[in-house]
């Protein structure tokens, strides 16, 4: 904390008086744990957008749990309510690598025979254990199917245009010496 004395002027009276310059107020940043809401606007590095919060409610998470991918965890950490900013985002700390283990060859057959299936449906597949995953098909040949179980933006770098607009729970104020 500064003090500045100052003078009395001539003719102000005889009181002295003292002025105090106090950095009173840091703004709070996120942190693990936090649970906060950010509006974003998701790019390929060609510009093309995949995704936005634009129209709707902010994404609301908590840090450090895994709710988001693990770039975008990292890209709000630190951030202050109100800052904006843009993240670049490499796909292995994205959605990973494109694996083609993930890609299948399945019979036409396997298909409901009233199915119209087009290339760039989704469907869900079940591993006979319970488990359901996302498939795309990504092209029909005259006897098979090719889908594909990566996600969508695997192998890819992503940008993120963020705007933190709350974090919850937290105090936007903190007092400091």
């Amino acid at each position: 904390m500064k003090i500045q004395k100052r003078g009395v002027k001539k003719g102000s009276g005889p009181l002295n008086y003292i002025t105090l310059r106090v950095n009173f107020f840091k703004m709070a940043v996120v942190k693990s744990g936090d649970s906060v809401k950010v509006h974003y606007h998701g790019k390929l590095t060609n510009g093309e957008t995949f995704d936005s919060s634009t129209g709707r409610e902010p994404l609301q998470f908590k840090v450090g749990t895994g709710a988001v991918i693990k770039g975008f965890d990292e890209g709000v950490t630190g951030m202050s309510v109100g800052e904006k900013k843009t993240i670049h985002i490499p796909f292995l700390e994205a959605y990973g690598q494109h694996s083609p283990e993930m890609v299948i060859d399945m019979p036409k057959e396997r298909f409901p025979a009233d199915m119209e299936i087009s290339v760039g449906m989704p469907l869900q597949m079940s591993d006979g254990q319970g488990r359901t995953y996302q498939v795309t098909i990504t092209e029909i040949k005259e006897t098979t199917v090719i889908l594909d179980a990566n996600h969508p933006l695997a192998g890819k770098d992503l940008v993120f245009d963020l705007e933190l607009v709350e974090i919850e729970g937290g105090s936007s104020l903190i007092i400091t010496p």
